[in-house]
C-alpha cells in the first residue's frame, strides 16, 4: 500500500521529476505530482509524493520536513484525507440537491 505524503511551500517553478527525484534519495517514490491550478496551469505552490514503504516515507518527513528545496522552506508530512467541500451556499457539491419550490 502506498503512503501519501503532502509536500507544501513548494516553489513555484518545481516540476514533478525534481519533487519525485528529491523524494528518490530516502525510497521507492511511485508518484510525485506538483498541484497546479485548473485555469491557468500554474503551480499551487505544494504536492503529493506516493512512497511503497511505511518506514522510507516516515524517514523522509523527518530528514526534509523544515528544509530547503527550490530556495523555499518546505513541509513534509504524512496527507490526509480529503475534507468533504461545501459549495458557497453551504450544501455538499454534487449529487442530488433538493431545493425549495415557492
Amino acid at each position: 500500500m502506498a503512503i501519501k505524503l503532502y509536500v507544501g511551500g513548494l516553489a513555484y517553478s518545481t516540476t514533478d521529476k525534481e519533487l519525485e527525484e528529491l523524494f528518490a534519495s530516502y525510497g521507492n517514490v511511485t508518484s510525485a505530482t506538483v498541484i497546479k491550478d485548473r485555469e491557468s496551469g500554474r503551480s499551487k505552490g505544494f504536492g503529493f509524493v506516493e512512497m511503497s514503504d511505511l518506514k522510507e516515507s516516515q524517514i523522509a518527513i523527518e530528514e526534509l520536513n523544515g528544509k530547503e528545496f527550490g530556495g523555499r522552506t518546505i513541509t513534509v508530512n504524512q496527507a490526509r484525507p480529503q475534507e468533504e467541500r461545501r459549495s458557497s451556499n453551504n450544501r455538499p457539491r454534487g449529487g442530488n440537491s433538493f431545493r425549495r419550490q415557492y
